[in-house]
């Protein structure tokens, strides 16, 4: 067994091989704390028959036994991927995919597995280090090493890898992965933080991701696989099939890569393509097949966008570097839904709407750490007809769910607190039409669909997609950049925010990593179109509806105290369904005392007020209630004047004068006017009976009930006085 470690902010990081899985290419466990990951990786020895791209394929899998759990629900054996598993495969996939040598097309496939999680600190960093590090030391190409870390504020200062506790009251948690040269990957959410806090924030990360590739290097040195020669299985474009394709298809190329249609353009090339590759096999069918044909002519229709760019300054719709493409905007287009928008941008177009539900809506999961909720939810939908495509719809991918945990993310800041709007939100975006940053769209789509909802928002987001194209000395970086830009160039920079600052970032990168003046370049430019962007919205609405749809649920928040949660569910539930299906609302009651009651009702509302308010009331002294007659004793008459709440009318206080028995005034069921005049120190509620708002034995000596008060009879008198009985029809049975 080999061994390595480092210090990072006073925690140990420890990378181990040798013990387990072992016939893997590569396997390692990474440890942080009593947090373990195992990170294995295997390549197969040959490509794929007619592969046209690299099949890696990375799994990460949270094993709730890992915290000591077991599985809550029916089903007690691990399923699907979990959201966070398959944002984990994301993180760890994005910035090792561009370090396999070009041509590359054998399958590998990266598994990563949690085998003790602490709940401090979470395992998606260690995976990202685990597979990188397994990539190093196996016999399998892969040509720098990457490290990842997290980045934390605590008292405004950054943190290394924050714990869950130091994160919920960080100003952000970004993740940043890079190898010894350059950043190559960031991802993450901020509280409206500057530009240049963020720069200082990846800055900070790349100092101590270059310790954690130093350690990889190490353990490579130590015990690493020479790695395997696959000079003979890298799928090139030759290059005599390259200028024979070039001849064929300049200079027409020129002109069709300049269509400003994305689909005339693609209609274009694609006839273009298949010219090429017919006139090709008419003289070269045995020495050429389709596919090196259609390689070829992908990699001269990159080449050609990328030298427009550099060498002549020209995008291809004819803008210029750090121009948007036009927006247009529109609320509130679809009248039954709570809140609606359409945002279009250049070819780009997004559906976007908002459902505002009650508490009980919210989203359960299960993770490591134990169960969760979620009150705010967005999911992003990607159809085939949107880039014009017709194939099978088998529910959301990977795509979709990372783009829309950016997009959640970019908005979860501006949202108001949970005590000042207890809703919960729902944003659906269907991308309609695709030409790139469709998850920026639904950024700003989601941002328009929540002002039309009458969701007081802090402040509106926008996002923005940046490229880069880089050679040598020349450096261009886009704005808002197109799909073929994004296919062609070599970094597709997410960046969402405000008017003040970014809520949520996203960077991949083609080649091995940026610099930090790239970064800087990127990230001020995209303030600029931010801005723009942001006016552009505003042009459709600039704030919030005063309220909320008139479809949407209203909600009530009551604040009962936490000893009368019981009270208020009642035996089996008995007391809260009973006012729900009197009502027809939905009531949500929480551990601290809070009651949420939501209906589109406000009647139904008022009346579940009521009974909430009489189940959880306390008896106050001088206060007259309307009470019912429960049971009768020799000493007196116990009723209920609150559900659950009964007192005593003592027998001395049910007439003016001397009665045998409590039944000579009330019987079990009357309903009675009583008013409380005392509550002892036990707790005992003593009533007195009303007549007109007055009490009926006013005028009688006072008498309370005493421990003996069971036993019957009256203090301080020894007969009846029979002609002073009352009739009962007086006291409203």
């Amino acid at each position: 067994m080999y061994s390595k470690e480092i210090e990072i902010e006073g925690k140990k990081l420890v990378i181990e091989t040798g013990k387990i899985a072992k016939q893997a290419d590569g396997s390692v466990t990474v440890r942080s704390g009593d947090t373990i990951i195992l990170a294995t990786v295997v390549a197969s020895d040959s490509v794929r028959e007619n592969a046209d791209f690299f099949p890696l394929t990375v799994d990460y899998r949270e094993k709730v036994s890992a915290a000591g759990r077991i599985p809550g629900g029916y089903i007690k054996r691990e399923g699907r991927p979990t959201e966070k598993e398959i944002l984990t495969c994301r993180l760890t996939d994005r910035p090792i995919r561009p370090l396999f040598p070009d041509g590359f097309y054998n399958e590998v496939q990266i598994m990563l597995s949690v085998l003790s999680a602490d709940g401090e600190n979470d395992p998606d960093v260690l995976a990202m280090i685990g597979a990188s590090s397994a990539l190093v030391l196996s016999d399998i190409p892969f040509e720098k090493a990457v490290g990842a870390v997290r980045v934390g504020t605590v008292e405004g200062e950054f943190v290394i890898n924050p714990t869950s506790a130091q994160l919920e009251n960080s100003t952000m948690n970004i993740i940043v992965a890079g190898t010894k040269d350059g950043i190559c990957m960031v991802e993450g959410e901020s509280h409206n933080i500057s530009e240049a806090t963020l720069l200082e924030a990846i800055f900070f990360a790349h100092e101590n991701i270059k310790k954690i590739v130093a350690l990889q290097n190490e353990l490579r040195d130590l015990c690493g696989k020479e790695k395997r020669d696959v000079a003979d299985q890298l799928i090139t474009v030759d290059e005599a099939l390259y200028e024979t394709v070039s001849e064929l298809v300049y200079p027409k190329i020129e002109e069709v890569i300049n269509i400003p249609e994305k689909l005339k353009r693609q209609d274009a090339l694609g006839s273009l393509k298949k010219d090429a590759v017919k006139s090709v096999l008419e003289k070269d069918a045995d020495t050429y097949t389709e596919l090196q044909i259609k390689q070829a002519f992908k990699k001269i229709e990159k080449n050609l966008i990328r030298r427009m760019i550099l060498d002549k300054g020209i995008r291809s719709d004819g803008r210029g570097f750090k121009d948007i493409r036009p927006i247009t905007c529109e609320v509130g287009l679809l009248p039954r839904t709570h809140g609606s928008a359409l945002f279009t941008r250049g070819e780009t177009q997004a559906l976007v709407m908002t459902t505002l539900g009650s508490p009980g809506d919210e989203q359960r999961y299960e993770g490591l750490d134990g169960e969760h909720t979620k009150a705010f939810m967005l999911h992003y939908n990607f159809p085939p007809f949107s880039v014009g495509e017709c194939r099978p719809v088998r529910g959301p991918g990977r795509r979709e769910i990372g783009h829309g945990f950016l997009a959640e993310r970019a908005l979860s800041y501006i949202l108001p607190e949970a005590d000042k709007f207890p809703y919960v939100i729902r944003i659906i975006s269907d991308i309609l039409e695709s030409n790139g940053s469709s998850s920026m769209a639904s950024v700003c789509g989601g941002t328009l669909s929540l002002m039309d909802a009458g969701v007081p928002i802090k402040t509106p987001v926008a996002g923005i997609a940046m490229g880069l194209v880089a050679e040598g000395d020349k450096i261009i970086v886009l704005s808002d950049i197109l799909g073929s830009e994004d296919g062609a160039g070599d970094m597709d920079f997410k960046v969402t925010g405000t008017e003040e600052g970014i809520t949520a970032f996203q960077m991949d990168l083609k080649i091995d990593g940026i610099t930090n003046e790239i970064m800087e370049k990127a990230l001020y430019q995209a303030r600029e179109g931010r801005m723009h962007i942001l006016n552009e919205m505003k042009k459709a609405i600039s704030e919030p509806r005063e309220d909320v749809c008139e479809y949407a649920p209203r909600i009530i928040t009551m604040q009962i105290d936490q000893e009368k949660i019981g009270a208020l569910i009642g035996p089996g539930g008995k007391n809260v369904k009973r006012i729900i299906e009197e009502t027809k609302v939905t009531i949500n009651i929480e551990d601290d005392g809070k009651v949420h009651i939501a209906s589109n009702d406000k009647d139904s509302i008022a009346e579940a007020v009521k009974q909430v308010e009489l189940l959880t009331a306390e008896a106050e002294v001088g206060k007259d209630y309307k009470g019912t007659v429960k049971t009768i004793q020799d000493f007196g008459a116990f009723v209920e004047i609150l559900p659950g709440k009964e007192g005593l009318i003592h027998i001395s206080r049910l007439a003016e004068t001397r009665i045998a028995s409590p039944r000579e005034v009330v019987d079990v069921g009357d309903k009675v006017d009583v008013r409380v005049f005392e509550i002892d120190d036990r707790g005992r509620i003593n009533l007195e009976l009303l007549v007109d708002g007055n009490p009926v034995a006013k005028n009688r000596p006072s008498h309370s009930r005493d421990k003996n008060h069971n036993k019957g009879g009256f203090k301080g008198h020894s007969r009846r006085d029979q002609h002073s009985r009352p009739h009962k029809k007086e006291h409203n049975r």
